[in-house]
């Protein structure tokens, strides 16, 4: 995991940025307290560990620690697994319960990054569309998307990284943050300072950052935000709906950080119950 330096920065996309979306501001200042995140992605070789754990149960909603249901077809669809690959095809519950797995084995607190913090490493300084500068023309250098992916994610690490040493921030597969989907966001957070996060009051919608490898260069923006869609387990099978998996969602995946200040025992307990029950 890299250390990501506690900071100010400025959320959000100018009025003026080509390919803005309206719920990408007004922009406010934040200041993000320091974190630990993961270098790259999380990969279908580290998820597996807990995917194919037998020692925890699978599906059983009354165990603490539970894993996924098996997958009805392979959501990797022939992209590529071991050595290297992103895990996809989640939905944020399952994203969080890994979390959960890896606290329960490791005794320190892993969780998906809120918005704001998400956005500051993916900026790492910067102030322009993408970390790297305004300019499209070196989005190959740095992301997969629909322009260099052949329409599929690629292992991690393969491009360049940005001023954190943090790779596929941008593009390969869009990534869960913590926070619910609000195109509001901005006004709810107007008083807010410090470590803001807009926390669920329900399951969805929830948020991805970052585009995939099947986005235009403009949704690989480090501001644009990606609503949860219903469409996206409009395939799923099982009735009812699956509540890990997403049949239509192969972009969607995840990557780790680890707060500085670890929270106590409690304090994680509650995180864990409001993120996994609804």
């Amino acid at each position: 995991m890299i250390p990501i330096k506690g900071g100010s920065f400025t959320m959000g996309s100018p009025e003026n940025e080509p390919g803005r979306d309206k719920d990408e501001g007004p922009q406010k200042k934040f200041t993000i307290s320091p974190f630990w995140m993961g270098a790259f992605e999380v990969t279908h070789d580290e998820f597996d560990i807990f995917f194919k754990d037998a020692n925890t149960s699978q599906n059983i909603n009354a165990d603490a620690i539970t894993r996924p249901s098996p997958q009805y077809v392979d959501l990797s669809w022939d992209m590529g697994r071991d050595g290297g690959y992103p895990v996809n095809s989640m939905q944020q519950r399952t994203a969080v319960m890994y979390c959960k797995w890896l606290y329960n084995k490791t005794g320190v607190f892993y969780r998906l990054p809120t918005e704001a913090e998400w956005e500051y490493a993916c900026r790492a300084g910067s102030s322009s569309k993408y970390y790297f500068g305004d300019s499209e023309n070196d989005l190959e250098k740095y992301a997969w998307y629909n322009k260099n992916s052949n329409a599929a994610y690629h292992k991690v690490g393969q491009l360049k990284p940005n001023a954190f040493g943090l790779y596929d921030m941008l593009g390969n597969v869009a990534e869960w943050v913590m926070d619910q989907y609000d195109e509001n966001y901005f006004m709810h957070m107007k008083n807010a300072n410090t470590d803001p996060e807009l926390k669920p009051s329900s399951r969805h919608p929830g948020l991805l950052k970052g585009g995939s490898y099947l986005d235009d260069a403009v949704e690989l923006r480090c501001a644009n935000r990606i609503k949860w869609l219903p469409e996206w387990n409009k395939r799923d099978p099982q009735i009812p709906k699956s509540k890990w998996w997403l049949t239509d969602a192969s972009f969607a995946g995840f990557r780790l950080v680890r707060p500085l200040k670890q929270p106590s025992a409690e304090e994680i307990e509650k995180f864990f119950t409001l993120y996994l029950s609804n």
